[in-house]
């Protein structure tokens, strides 16, 4: 198996514009705390089988073009790596997660929460 590749924002938007799946595996809380990408499909990263089925039986087409996106790579890979392990032949990972994907200018809503302020440190 070769490790799945990681795309940028920019490439990985055109292979969703070409019909790639888009998969946000990011928490409920990371993606009220940062946006999201309208039209992603959410998936628990820990219950792959809640979208794809079991392994020996998946429910969306082992050719189907999957694209991962998480916070960062390191949370998009294991899921990438875990859905070519499935064969799914054609899965990449956005390389610098959501926060690229916004920096890119592609379509994201903004933070449901406002983020934390910072406390004012006492003298």
């Amino acid at each position: 198996m070769t490790t799945p590749p990681l795309q940028t924002a920019t490439d990985a938007a055109a292979t969703v514009a070409d019909g790639a799946l888009l998969v946000d595996v990011r928490s409920a809380q990371g993606r009220a705390a940062h946006g999201e990408i309208p039209g992603a499909t959410l998936v628990d990263r820990d219950d792959l089988d809640a979208l794809f089925g079991p392994a020996d039986a998946p429910a969306i087409s082992l050719d189907t073009p999957v694209v991962v996106v998480c916070g960062s790579p390191n949370g998009s890979g294991p899921v990438a790596e875990a859905l070519a392990r499935r064969g799914y032949a054609h899965v990449s990972h956005v390389d610098g997660g959501f926060p690229a994907w916004k920096d890119a200018g592609l379509p994201a809503t903004d933070p449901a929460e406002a983020p934390a302020e910072p406390t004012d440190a006492p003298a």
